[in-house]
């Protein structure tokens, strides 16, 4: 079992920025591959970023290349999702997901375990 914990949600302003942080605990972090999806009301949870076990991959949506990257501290058990130049249509509650894969897993359904979401919101 692994408990995740996402934090740095809030308001900002378009072109701003926020770093989301998810703190990891329970079983091994390193063995898990992490993502990140958002869901914005109305709409389905959507595919943002992950990373490998290792650090040594990332993937990224293509609306949020170039703007956003995927980090991970296995040491601190900890995933980061530092977010530039944000836009209105970033708005979004954002959900950090930890998957049993030794690859990059981009859909929802491949992810083992979920944190409860923190907010963004992103004013035009």
């Amino acid at each position: 079992q692994v408990q995740l914990v996402e934090s740095g949600g809030g308001l900002v302003q378009t072109g701003g920025s926020l770093r989301l942080s998810c703190a990891a605990s329970g079983r091994t972090f390193s063995r898990y591959a992490m993502g990140w999806f958002r869901q914005a009301p109305g709409k389905e949870r959507e595919f943002v970023a992950a990373i490998d076990r290792s650090r040594g991959s990332t993937y990224y949506v293509d609306s949020v290349k170039g703007r956003f990257t995927i980090s991970r501290d296995n040491a601190k058990n900890t995933v980061y999702l530092q977010m530039n130049s944000l836009k209105p249509e970033d708005t979004a509650i954002y959900y950090c997901a930890a998957s049993d894969s030794i690859v990059i897993v981009t859909i929802h359904t491949g992810y083992d375990y979920w944190g409860q979401g923190t907010q963004v919101t992103v004013s035009s």
